[in-house]
């Protein structure tokens, strides 16, 4: 089939680098208008270029010996040959063509690794069968290359004589690239080592921890919202969070977290929405300025189907949880399927797959919020990055209630997408709570009851107020207050409290010396 890809001089609003020609998915999204955004784009130059290929901004040019004739086949080869998988391309790519093609292109060559990795995701993603035999017995090829991408084991497809190692299903289906940086954080076996931490640590202040810990997580995962809840509503919360994991992920159980989480339901409705919804400002008439738009309502019972369907497969996979808690936790955020509430339930599913594989320690819960929170420019830089370029391809129109109604076929732009930033995000926020915030709050505990068991040898008072001198001192850098030593110190001699102040400077000297710090 003939491609009319013309000389097109700008594609997606980037101008095409001169001397060069669209190939691969671009050059499919330019001939088919096919609304997906594509995230790298490749060109082919007329010239030779050092290294077969170069990088210009956003443009992969490649030498003029991959110079081809605009055909479908041509590009499609191309694209699954050289560029990353855009599972969201290939699904509307398949939409837009005969299938015919399809199947002549196949039958081509029936034997082809590429042609039947075209025909593997023909089928998956579209749900319909081409009209051809089974393909002849040759090796299998996977349908994702374990070497660029993190991969499922695989389920054997004889018809297409392909491994299907991909992470989710036709209905939802994420990719992970292979990265250096992902790498290395798999490598770092940070389950293994909150283990060991925690193994080195008496029951007692593991359970303390465990419980501040808790506590920072439930308290970020509303100030993310801009939200500061009711002590009774935070506690809830975190209880909620503590059971993650203990029950199976679908439907009902999303119900039971959302219900816990809105509390009083009056003016918000439990489970799937029933309507649009958007994240963005209102004009002075109060009506919406969208900056990203979550999946229409009549889509979202699917879709969530899709996100559970992905986590049962994944669940019993080698998959590193934390990469199958991105694709979760991200997915279900894209999703929005909730009228409220859906960034802190996101952040509940982290919990969820990471207990559920137990990768965090039984009782324990990394406040992976708390991290998000302190990185709050670089957690909306990531949702953004994804969310931002769907916009382009969502039409909507305002409703008199002041709400949004996507009037246009939106279902694939939720089910397939890129988590490669997602989850080296992720990971990095699981990092420093295993290197940083869980060997903090443990060693600042086992100070504090140095310092108070100290004090209460040294100087007689009752318990509260030992803790108070330790907060006092320690906040003061090391130093009672002229302020506090006048106030309910007062009765302490100068003695004391040179003591005092000597007790608590070597009961923290282990926490200061390793986190450079004096609370």
């Amino acid at each position: 089939m003939k491609l009319e890809i013309g000389e097109a001089r700008y594609f997606q609003d980037e101008p095409i680098p001169a001397g060069t020609r669209l190939a691969g998915w671009s050059a499919l999204v330019h001939a088919f208008d096919l609304k997906a955004p594509v995230r790298h784009f490749s060109c082919i130059s007329e010239k030779y270029v050092r290294g077969t290929r170069r990088r210009e901004g956003r443009w992969e040019i490649y030498d003029k010996r991959f110079l081809l004739e605009d055909t479908l086949a041509n590009h499609l080869s191309f694209a699954l040959r050289h560029e990353n998988i855009n599972l969201l391309v290939l699904k509307r790519l398949f939409d837009a063509v005969d299938p015919s093609e399809l199947a002549a292109f196949i039958s081509a060559t029936p034997n082809g690794a590429v042609t039947r990795r075209a025909w593997f995701f023909y089928e998956i993603l579209t749900g319909e069968r081409l009209n051809l035999e089974d393909a002849p017995v040759v090796k299998a090829v996977d349908a994702l290359d374990p070497k660029l991408y993190f991969t499922d084991e695989g389920k054997f497809s004889a018809r297409h004589r392909v491994w299907d190692n991909l992470l989710g299903t036709g209905q939802f289906c994420p990719v992970i690239r292979r990265t250096e940086k992902l790498e290395q954080f798999i490598e770092m076996d940070l389950s293994e080592k909150a283990a060991g931490t925690i193994g080195r640590t008496g029951g007692n202040i593991v359970a303390r921890a465990a419980s501040f810990l808790l506590l920072a997580d439930s308290r970020a995962s509303f100030e993310i919202e801009g939200e500061r809840p009711k002590t009774d509503r935070l506690q809830r919360w975190g209880r909620a969070v503590l059971e993650a994991g203990k029950r199976p992920l679908n439907q009902t159980e999303i119900y039971r977290l959302h219900r816990i989480l809105i509390g009083d339901d009056r003016f918000t409705e439990i489970g799937y929405r029933s309507e649009g919804v958007f994240l963005g400002e209102r004009d002075i008439n109060n009506d919406p300025l969208p900056e990203f738009i979550g999946a229409k309502h009549s889509d979202v019972a699917a879709l969530m189907n899709g996100l559970n369907e992905c986590n049962n497969r994944l669940r019993p996979s080698d998959i590193d949880a934390v990469l199958q808690a991105a694709i979760i936790a991200f997915g279900f955020v894209y999703i929005h399927p909730l009228a409220d509430g859906n960034g802190r339930l996101h952040r509940c599913l982290i919990h969820h797959v990471l207990a559920e594989r137990k990768f965090t320690p039984p009782g324990m819960v990394f406040p992976v919020s708390s991290v998000m929170l302190d990185r709050i420019d670089e957690y909306r830089r990531t949702l953004q990055s994804h969310s931002g370029p769907l916009m382009e391809f969502i039409e909507w129109r305002p409703l008199p209630s002041k709400n949004v109604e996507v009037t246009n076929d939106t279902a694939d732009l939720y089910r397939y997408f890129d988590c490669t930033d997602e989850a080296e995000f992720l990971y990095s926020c699981v990092a420093r709570t295993v290197d940083y915030d869980l060997p903090k709050e443990i060693l600042y505990l086992k100070g504090n009851d140095e310092a108070l068991r100290g004090i209460m040898n040294a100087i007689e008072m009752p318990d509260r107020l030992a803790q108070d001198l330790v907060m006092h001192i320690r906040q003061n850098k090391g130093k009672l207050s002229q302020k506090r030593r006048n106030g309910i110190f007062e009765k302490l001699t100068d003695g004391e409290v040179s003591e005092a102040e000597a007790i608590i400077q070597a009961a923290f000297e282990d926490y200061d010396a390793e986190f450079g710090e004096v609370a």
